[in-house]
């Protein structure tokens, strides 16, 4: 019996990093540039002032193997702006997304849409004739689903920020 030995394929999956970097012009460039010129797919990409003025945090979804990952971090470290990269584990830090969504409303499906809104604690920022904004933050599989369930309305137009994300400071068990 010949059996066909067993190839374990490297597992991808989606992994979050954080960087602080200075704060000047062109850093957010040049951190995106690294990831284009080495053929890394960029998810999700969000940069913001830190409490220091002079440090921005950039976080980016990539998605790849653990391989990927330890070169982009590796690659991430070389650049002179860059102050600290870190691989975020899931179960390790809080992560949140923030979406704008105009769904399309009429008398029939307000009331739905609204129930829907509730139970992803969203806020209702405009309301017309015709359609129904909603502001919603979660994590992504979150703002996944609520667009999901908001999709056979008729999404007329979305905006998403990017993951945002911070490392737990507690040992303890988060409250999230």
């Amino acid at each position: 019996m010949n059996q066909e030995p067993i190839v374990h394929e490297p597992e991808v999956r989606q992994y979050t990093l954080s960087m602080l970097v200075r704060n000047h012009a062109g850093v957010l460039s040049h951190v995106a540039g690294l990831f284009t010129r080495r053929g890394y797919n960029i998810e999700s990409i969000s940069a913001g002032i830190t409490e220091n003025p002079d440090i921005t945090r950039i976080t980016i979804v990539v998605t790849g193997d653990h391989r990927i990952l330890e070169q982009v971090v590796k690659q991430c470290q070389k650049l002179v702006d860059v102050i600290k990269v870190k691989a975020l584990k899931h179960n390790e830090s809080v992560a949140r997304e923030l979406a704008i969504i105009a769904v399309k409303a009429n008398q029939e499906t307000r009331s739905k849409i609204i129930e829907i809104a509730d139970v992803f604690s969203a806020k209702i920022v405009d309301m017309a004739e015709d359609a129904i904004m909603l502001e919603v933050t979660g994590n992504s599989r979150q703002i996944n689903s609520i667009i999901n369930l908001l999709s056979p309305f008729g999404i007329e137009e979305m905006g998403r920020t990017g993951v945002v994300a911070l490392q737990f400071r507690s040992k303890i068990a988060p409250i999230y």
